[in-house]
């Protein structure tokens, strides 16, 4: 047991408001301001609808959104006199259904002309943030910008709430929403199974021995997929989910092993006898990268599934690790200070694997656990800042960071 508690320290130590950091000018988007049109729910509800969708259409970063609150009619024929001068105005309607199901109606407005209409019904008044991350994104395809479709994707994180003890949640990518999915004992290191989001991996460390357990979350079952002395961390999921990514460490150096969904089998990736931990696809599933102590400290290296030809990737800094790969680029947490007496620094670099490009994405605290968007436009992370956790979202296009805090307790780690 030791063993087991010494490598998930050592693990933790690797990978180890919505606050805005703007480093583009604002000054040449166009202006949108927001108009509601609601009848039917209180105002307290109303409002944190207007908060929510003002927040995703910040986050788009293609409007300099107008905060000020106006309410007009659904059908009057101009906007609001205070938002003549804007360049577009989205005006939206709220009403209750059958069984509480919401509707909402919206419309685009360019010079008092209507340039878009949509209409969206979602079942429960409390998942209301999914119907403004779909306006948002909608609004961004009518706009021809690049596809914001992670906006609409469900996050699963693993919230640490006393010692030993942690909660596994699904949430929205602004932690709007949060259900708990897994409670109970110390769960941690959730991964998403497929991409339809409705089944994971997670890691259970209530047993003899550190589990990884499968959860089916359409029919509401769980079953153990296997169990090892050390270690037992699913770091990644192949595209079409037959294969895992997982850390293992039986005879007490943790190696990266590759296991097939549907045989069972579990094939060996690295024999070094250091540490390689924390590996993660590339190149449409062939190759890996992860992260080794082979020169001495923590660093980011690759390796095809089915040759020995490991690669060190980063050549910046002494302790680098928690990556994630897309495409020809990769992310990784680096330590940027060494102070014995205060908490180090530790932040996000983006590398090209096919040019000499570096590029640093955050400044202060304890940033970790970097995850590539499908679509390489965004990256999700965690954020740890004077006693604060939060999940961050880097627009990689338009260098912006968003942070959104959690209320109580601190994200172990997440998957979206």
């Amino acid at each position: 047991m030791k063993t087991i508690f010494s490598l998930l320290i050592f693990v933790s130590l690797l990978f180890s408001d919505a606050t805005i950091e703007v480093i583009k000018k604002v000054d040449a988007l166009p202006s949108l301001a927001v108009e509601d049109s609601s009848q039917d729910y209180s105002e307290t509800f109303k409002l944190k609808f207007y908060k929510t969708l003002v927040s995703d259409l910040n986050v788009i970063s293609i409007f300099n959104v107008d905060r000020h609150y106006r309410k007009v009619d659904f059908l009057q024929d101009r906007v609001d006199v205070a938002n003549k001068d804007m360049d577009y105005v989205l005006r939206y309607s709220l009403s209750r259904g059958d069984s509480n199901s919401l509707f909402v109606k919206i419309k685009l407005l360019q010079n008092d002309k209507e340039v878009l209409y949509k209409r969206y019904k979602i079942g429960r008044d409390n998942i209301y943030m999914f119907i403004s991350h779909a306006i948002a994104y909608d609004i961004n395809e009518f706009m021809g910008r690049p596809s914001v479709a992670w906006m609409k994707r469900k996050v699963i994180f693993s919230r640490i709430i006393a010692p030993m003890k942690s909660e596994i949640i699904i949430s929205d990518y602004t932690l709007s929403y949060q259900q708990v999915v897994v409670k109970g004992g110390f769960n941690i290191f959730p991964k998403w199974a497929n991409e339809k989001q409705n089944s994971f991996y997670f890691t259970s460390l209530d047993g003899k021995r550190p589990t990884l357990k499968y959860v089916d979350t359409r029919k509401g079952i769980s079953r153990t997929i296997m169990s090892s002395d050390g270690m037992m961390i699913c770091s990644d999921v192949s595209r079409d989910g037959k294969k895992l990514l997982l850390t293992k460490a039986p005879n007490g150096q943790p190696d990266i092993y590759l296991y097939d969904v549907i045989t069972h089998k579990t094939k060996r990736i690295t024999k070094y006898s250091g540490i390689d931990v924390n590996a993660q696809f590339m190149d449409n599933d062939s190759k890996i990268v992860f992260v080794s102590n082979r020169l001495g400290y923590p660093n980011i290296f690759s390796k095809s599934l089915d040759a020995n030809d490991v690669k060190q990737m980063v050549f910046y800094g002494k302790s680098n690790s928690a990556c994630s790969a897309n495409g020809e680029y990769i992310v990784y947490k680096s330590r940027e200070s060494s102070n014995s007496f205060s908490r180090n620094t530790f932040n996000l670099h983006l590398i090209s694997t096919k040019t000499n490009f570096i590029r640093r994405l955050t400044a202060v605290g304890i940033n970790e656990f970097p995850r590539f968007s499908r679509d390489s436009d965004a990256i999700l992370f965690i954020k740890n800042y004077k006693g604060q956790s939060s999940i961050g979202i880097i627009r990689l296009n338009y260098n912006k960071n968003y942070l959104f805090p959690l209320k109580y307790g601190k994200v172990q780690s997440m998957d979206w």
